[in-house]
């Protein structure tokens, strides 16, 4: 029988190998979405980012945590976390299954919810479902809900707890290192703060245009260092090299012209 689940509820589990099938109606609008898992120890963090089970690490070093990847099915989408719950190293006591839509909020995501599975049974029923409701709609990740240690066995509680900072920001919560590099990069570089206004808008023909570095500059522009500039209309010689003369033009001379004598000593003579 399926257990139909209430926000905060939980049911024990007897399969010893649990398939969790994170499920949602795909349309134009509606973002991707990705099941991922974090193994928590006894302080309520992972022992190190080898405890993230995602997308880019699909499978966790032990073995016993792994993403079988999305499927078609029927009107759905789905993307599946397989756990080997009697395999799990004793130091972990919490698996929490959490959903992220890439940034987008999910408000956008119709009939999401979460079904358990025993994997040794083929074509079972579910062993539980739970109807994922977000509470604001802004949330971009979720924890849809955890397996955790009860005793000498296991329970699957579920949860719907959202974040609105996305997978990076609830992974972080838990302890897994951030490369603030690549946050930024998400994000598209440093983002301006209060502290950092914007400088007011100026028209585009006030602001001062640099020299292309290696390109022909305008005749305004200052010069581009290390480049030749072309000489000015009074630009002096260049020192070193001869400098281009002006043709003479040619005169016609009368072959019968003399000379008048000139200079004082022909006065009075």
């Amino acid at each position: 029988m399926t257990h139909a689940m209430l926000k905060g509820s939980n049911v024990p589990l007897e399969a010893t190998t649990v398939r969790a099938v994170l499920h949602w109606t795909p349309g134009q609008e509606v973002p991707d979405v990705d099941v991922s898992a974090l193994l928590l120890g006894a302080d309520g963090r992972v022992r190190s980012d080898e405890d993230f089970v995602f997308y880019n690490q699909p499978r966790h070093p032990s073995g016993k945590v792994w993403r079988l990847g999305k499927k078609r099915v029927a009107e759905s989408l789905t993307d599946t976390i397989q756990t080997d719950l009697a395999g799990v190293e004793p130091g972990v006591g919490r698996i929490l299954l959490v959903a992220s839509a890439d940034g987008v909020s999910f408000d956008r995501v119709p009939a999401l919810g979460i079904l358990l599975y025993d994997a040794a049974v083929a074509d079972g029923e579910p062993l539980a479902r739970f109807d994922i409701k977000p509470e604001t709609g802004a949330e971009t990740a979720l924890i849809c809900g955890e397996l955790y240690r009860r005793g000498e066995g296991w329970k699957f509680r579920a949860l719907g707890e959202g974040y609105s900072n996305g997978l990076r920001g609830l992974a972080t919560d838990f302890g897994i290192s951030v490369d603030e590099s690549e946050a930024e990069q998400e994000r598209g570089g440093p983002e301006t703060t209060a502290s950092q206004p914007l400088p007011p808008e100026q028209p585009t023909s006030a602001l001062p245009q640099q020299p292309a570095y290696g390109y022909p500059e305008p005749a305004s522009a200052q010069p581009a260092y290390g480049y030749p500039q072309a000489p000015p209309a009074t630009a002096q010689p260049a020192y070193g090299y001869p400098q281009p003369q002006p043709v003479p033009v040619p005169v016609a001379v009368d072959p019968d012209f003399r000379l008048p004598p000139q200079g004082p000593q022909f006065i009075g003579r």
